[in-house]
């Protein structure tokens, strides 16, 4: 419609591309964080991360406002996916058959990422401990169904084995070669079977 306040069309298109852009380079900025929080050794900057994504460190504050929230929103989005992938697990028909396969994608993200949680040490991280909540009433929740099932022993309090099942898959990730993850999977869940 032809009117006096009717918007040029090259302006509209002026706008549409920046935006795009605006989309792309915030995408570029959280998997370089990503990146440079899993390699041993590297300091992670703006200045870094700018670098790695190949941006200006006004962009990366553009987009996140500070270190600690770009830090934040990589984390919470890494750890998306094991979430989700927790909460399906409860929707399988075996809840052995969940919990096992769970527990060795947990394995395999904490053997990636090991580095990377010392690095958030006194930070504040709401949406990576919003996530960190989520993950842990998953595995609670998988536990729980597991124990109904009688697959997990009840001899020992819930809270109990969530703490052992933690401590141990980190234990795994930290110390143990993807050759030697299942057969320590293996152990685990033979030792949490209820005594016959």
């Amino acid at each position: 419609m032809e009117g006096p306040f009717q918007m040029s069309t090259p302006a509209a298109n002026r706008a549409t591309p920046r935006r795009a852009d605006a989309v792309r380079n915030r995408q570029l900025v959280l998997e370089a964080t990503k990146t440079l929080l899993a390699e041993p050794a590297t300091t992670v900057t703006v200045e870094a991360i700018a670098r790695r994504a190949g941006v200006g460190a006004g962009t990366v504050v553009r987009s996140f406002g500070n270190k600690e929230a770009l830090i934040d929103a990589a984390v919470a989005d890494l750890l998306e996916p094991l979430v989700q992938r927790g909460r399906s697990a409860l929707s399988e028909a075996s809840s052995e058959a969940a919990i096992r396969g769970f527990l060795h994608d947990v394995i395999v993200f904490q053997s990636a990422h090991h580095v990377m949680g010392e690095r958030l040490e006194d930070l504040d991280l709401p949406a990576t401990t919003a996530q960190r909540a989520a993950l842990a009433r998953a595995g609670h929740d998988l536990i729980t169904r597991a124990r109904d099932d009688g697959v997990i022993r009840t001899d020992i309090d819930a809270t109990v084995v969530t703490v052992l099942i933690g401590e141990v898959t980190y234990a795994i990730a930290r110390s143990a070669s993807s050759a030697l993850s299942e057969s320590y999977l293996t152990v685990l869940m033979d030792g949490l079977r209820p005594r016959r």
